[in-house]
């Protein structure tokens, strides 16, 4: 698996988003994006999952350019799966249901087929127990495994990330982390928008700092975070109280 994004640039408005932003992942990288708000974490993510049209530029997988107008997203989204800081979870539905409606409206799979796929995936991650709870009933951190658990039930090639810690109290943070930490472990592709610098640090095989819509800089974490080479970066960091 390759995903390639070349010279994509997006706007809102008059702001402009992402600047001729170049970047290719491949199997099994987990690549973090760090930087202020406003830099282009969230849209960069957006995009390639095709929830927001670029303006310029191409998004490649697997060489093919999955970013052109009037493309069908869903075929790719079966493969580029995301999950939302604000879990967006269906709240008049079931941990079993969140989890299964896609298997069965969109992957084909029978409800027996599609039960069992959740029950195994909510037992890896410490939530068996809450397969017939609603959302309403768990904990912010036990939403956010759930969200995690139904983008992975659709088997992805590649996960995006968006800030899945930022809507959390403090004390629920590491449980979702050690999640991450878990499918690093089994092999798959993350692209991680996050302010969690100590995690970046510790998860990624490579951190890209965005500033003004463009990567200023990026490599292996300990080059990033120990010594960084763009001056943005530096001031980032310091500002964070990065140590």
């Amino acid at each position: 698996m390759k995903l390639e994004l070349r010279q994509v640039s997006k706007s809102f408005g008059s702001r402009t988003v992402l600047s001729g932003l170049d970047l290719q992942v491949h199997t099994g990288e987990v690549v973090s994006f760090i930087g202020s708000s406003g830099s282009g974490k969230t849209t960069l993510l957006r995009c390639v999952n095709l929830l927001e049209p670029i303006d310029d530029g191409a998004i490649l997988l697997d060489g093919d350019e999955i970013s052109q107008i009037g493309r069908d997203p869903n075929p790719i989204r079966r493969r580029i799966g995301i999950v939302f800081q604000s879990f967006n979870l269906f709240p008049h539905m079931s941990v079993q249901r969140n989890i299964t409606l896609a298997l069965t409206q969109v992957l084909g799979k029978s409800p027996e087929e599609a039960n069992e796929s959740a029950k195994i995936l909510l037992a890896r991650f410490g939530l068996a127990e809450k397969i017939d709870s609603y959302p309403d009933q768990l904990s912010g951190g036990q939403q956010q495994r759930v969200a995690i658990v139904r983008a992975l039930a659709m088997n992805p090639e590649v996960l995006l990330l968006d800030e899945i810690t930022s809507a959390l109290d403090p004390e629920l943070v590491g449980e979702v982390l050690d999640v991450v930490r878990e499918l690093k472990g089994s092999g798959i592709t993350m692209l991680i928008a996050t302010h969690e610098m100590n995690f970046a640090q510790e998860i990624s095989d490579r951190v890209c700092f965005l500033d003004g819509g463009r990567i200023a800089e990026q490599g292996q974490p300990k080059q990033i975070f120990a010594n960084p080479t763009d001056e943005r970066t530096k001031q980032f960091l310091r500002r964070v109280n990065f140590k």
